[in-house]
């Protein structure tokens, strides 16, 4: 019942309201003159520093999802579920030169998108459109998902109903008081928002990994207490180390994950919303810091056996919920006020990258569909109207997800997510390179690669959950005929072989002289310096508006 959980509810309520106060105030911090464009509402104006972006870019990364999540993976299949680690410190190496040259060409041209530039950039308007509409479709179940993190809060203090209105009223609420300081302020609130999000949970993971290894006997205890465990399981992919089943899908998990995540539209967001490339640097350098941290988190799946932690119910009959484990372990563990803390940070961890993903997305409709298919001669102002309008569609959508489809499938639509934004890695990531790719090719790869992709995910089933199709991201090798029990990430396959179709296609299309379209960059704009006048921030800010190729 809530009564028992009254303290956690009043000091998870009294942080939220704070936060929300904090997004409306948001409108008049940094201000500029005119918030009528989408430099200054879907960018913040290009104008964020070092640690605005830092605690931006890593409130947008790490999710609420991800501090509910991963802990969840590792109670239930072990070392598997450590994969988020190594792909969020690898990550890092690879962008830092991609990233910088994207922010040089960006500001040089006065991209909003990763869509903007790949239709500068290989002058084709569909192969635009098809990074557009990947991205968005991508992001959608990515922001339903921040919703997971609080309705295991919100179960966990007994903040249910009988009905799926009543059930779901509270997440209605955060999210429509959510939209409304994401309207009225842009990009200016989660950056705000992200200091006090990312403040409490650094405070509480480094409070619970102190006090819960001295309440439960020490770390040899808690490895043991899970190691009993996965000993005593069937399963034969779990256990607290790697096993010959599993190797093979952590490692091209972890490293096809890094290679998706600053493909993501809202990662690219808040890179966007850099004041220089020396910002970027210094953040790509610090960021790492937050996958120390994320590994603590992990640590409480190992600490909730310990805690012999039982996970509240799922929606349906005879399953768990097992994105509970983590708020219960506060409740069972902590005080009453301090449980309530830690809720508020998971809570306000999903409203930094549900307002930055929505933000991403809208802007993605605004540029490359609105403005290019709908009304091109749209000025600044009514694409900042249509974006902010859009941002509210994509958080009903999101609230929808959840109310309407069960969450284990938004948590496998989550996973499809990053099969299909690995599609743009050629257009995008190998675009700010080369241009040797022709767009007729990388349209081929684009539709080969999500083919194989989707027949890929329609064939993995999940026997526990009795789903037969699109229930993980694993597949299994002996559907290609290989005698073997191992399993692959789908998005390494599917994004090899579209880069295998888009150079041989590429090859085929420049030996009969096929045309190609328009280079609307020139090289020296991936290496212009922050000083150098070309790429003063907003100085050409409309110039992508009008889609023609700049030289």
């Amino acid at each position: 019942m809530w009564r028992d959980h009254l303290t956690e509810i009043i000091v998870f309520t009294l942080l939220f309201l704070l936060v929300s106060a904090m997004g409306f105030v948001a409108a008049r911090w940094r201000r500029p003159t005119d918030m009528a464009h989408l430099d200054e509402w879907g960018l913040g104006g290009r104008s964020f520093g070092g640690w605005i972006t830092w605690f931006l870019v890593g409130g947008d990364l790490y999710t609420a999802y991800t501090f509910v999540a991963v802990p969840a993976l590792i109670f239930g299949a072990g070392a598997a579920g450590f994969f988020a680690v190594p792909y969020t410190i690898v990550i890092y190496p690879l962008v830092f030169l991609v990233l910088c040259r994207l922010w040089s060409v960006s500001h040089r041209h006065g991209f909003v998108t990763p869509a903007d530039f790949v239709r500068n950039r290989f002058g084709s308007p569909i192969l635009a459109l098809l990074v557009a509409i990947t991205g968005i479709v991508a992001t959608m179940p990515y922001i339903a998902l921040q919703l997971v993190g609080i309705e295991a809060v919100l179960k966990t203090m007994g903040v249910t109903g009988d009905t799926a209105l009543a059930r779901h009223l509270p997440i209605i609420i955060a999210f429509a008081i959510l939209a409304a300081y994401t309207y009225q302020s842009g990009l200016r609130a989660p950056a705000l928002i992200a200091f006090v999000k990312d403040s409490l949970i650094y405070v509480v993971i480094l409070v619970a990994v102190i006090w819960l290894p001295y309440k439960l006997g020490g770390w040899g205890a808690i490895f043991d207490a899970a190691d009993a465990k996965f000993q005593a399981s069937p399963a034969p992919g779990d256990g607290i180390l790697l096993n010959q089943n599993n190797q093979i899908q952590y490692v091209t998990l972890a490293f096809g994950s890094a290679l998706a995540l600053f493909l993501y539209p809202h990662s690219i967001t808040g890179v966007l919303a850099s004041r220089n490339r020396d910002v970027i640097k210094r953040n790509m350098s610090a960021l790492p810091a937050y996958s120390l941290l994320l590994g603590l988190i992990a640590l409480l799946g190992y600490m909730a056996i310990a805690a012999n932690v039982k996970p509240l119910p799922g929606a349906k009959e005879g399953t768990t919920d097992g994105n509970t484990v983590v708020p219960l372990l506060f409740d069972q563990q902590f005080p009453d006020w301090f449980a309530g803390v830690a809720y508020a940070a998971i809570g306000i961890g999903a409203l930094v990258p549900a307002a930055i993903m929505s933000i991403a997305a809208a802007n993605l409709f605004t540029r490359n569909i609105y403005k290019e298919y709908l009304k091109r001669d749209a000025t600044p102002a009514q694409e900042a109207n249509v974006s902010k309008i859009t941002s509210l569609v994509v958080k009903v959508g999101a609230v929808a997800c959840i109310v309407f489809l069960d969450p284990q499938f938004s948590i496998d639509l989550q996973l499809i997510g990053g099969v299909i934004i690995l599609q743009t890695l050629p257009a995008v990531a190998l675009g700010l390179y080369t241009r040797w790719f022709h767009r007729g090719a990388l349209i081929a790869g684009w539709a080969a690669g999500m083919g194989l992709g989707m027949w890929m995910l329609y064939q993995i089933g999940n026997p526990a959950t009795g789903k037969k199709h699109f229930a993980g991201s694993a597949f299994p090798l002996d559907k290609f005929g290989l005698d073997t029990p191992k399993t692959i990430y789908v998005g390494i396959v599917a994004v090899l072989v579209n880069l295998v179709v888009a150079a041989l296609l590429t090859l085929v299309l420049r030996a009969a002289k096929v045309a190609d379209g328009p280079d609307g960059t020139t090289p020296d704009d991936y290496f212009a310096d922050e000083g150098d006048p070309r790429v003063t921030p907003g100085a050409n800010r409309d110039a992508a508006s009008a889609h023609e190729p700049v030289a």
